[in-house]
């Protein structure tokens, strides 16, 4: 399968395929499950999908719309990404494909970056498989970090992956418990 993406470009038609998107999906592991037109329509109005800062594209398998990524902090060397893949789309394994994709277009497009990260709930199992599955490495176990529709917390997990780990297409390990080894 050959994934893709296509830049998403500041205009009413755009904001509209954005909305309707949002709209017509559930996205249980985001801080918003489920927007409302109104919800939706103030995330775009926002600037969230085209600033200095992030920007949106959709997701392209086979030349089909897949979902929608939009990269964060692109001012910065470590940019982060919210992905949403379609609820059609879920389950099929597209997973690591895009993400592996969405790692050549950011190192590819933007010099800066050293490193890019990505997060999501302990409870979201597959994305944490995905992320494992892509080559990027645990680095980050926020307790209670991440607070739930339902007015719970839940744990955020965050991973990352280098550059030159990138490149090289290796993870780079890291000691976890590295104060053992100094405490002595």
């Amino acid at each position: 399968m050959v994934i893709d993406f296509r830049p998403m470009a500041e205009s009413a038609s755009e904001a509209e395929a954005i909305v309707q998107f949002l709209t017509s999906n559930s996205f249980p592991f985001h801080m918003t499950a489920q927007h409302t037109a109104e919800s939706a329509r103030e995330t775009v109005d926002s600037g969230r999908f085209w600033s200095a800062e992030s920007a949106g594209w959709w997701i392209l398998a086979d030349a089909e719309t897949v979902g929608m990524v939009v990269l964060d902090d692109l001012e910065d060397d470590t940019p982060m990404f919210d992905l949403r893949l379609a609820e059609d789309f879920r389950g099929r394994g597209l997973g690591p494909q895009i993400l592996k994709a969405l790692c050549s277009l950011v190192f590819e497009t933007y010099p800066e970056p050293v490193r890019f990260e990505g997060q999501t709930r302990e409870d979201n199992i597959a994305m944490r498989k995905t992320f494992v599955r892509s080559g990027f490495l645990k680095e980050a176990h926020y307790r209670l970090g991440w607070p739930a529709a339902d007015g719970t917390r839940v744990a955020s997990v965050a991973y990352a992956i280098l550059r030159q780990d990138w490149e090289n297409n290796e993870t780079t390990p890291f000691e976890w418990d590295d104060l053992r080894q100094l405490s002595g």
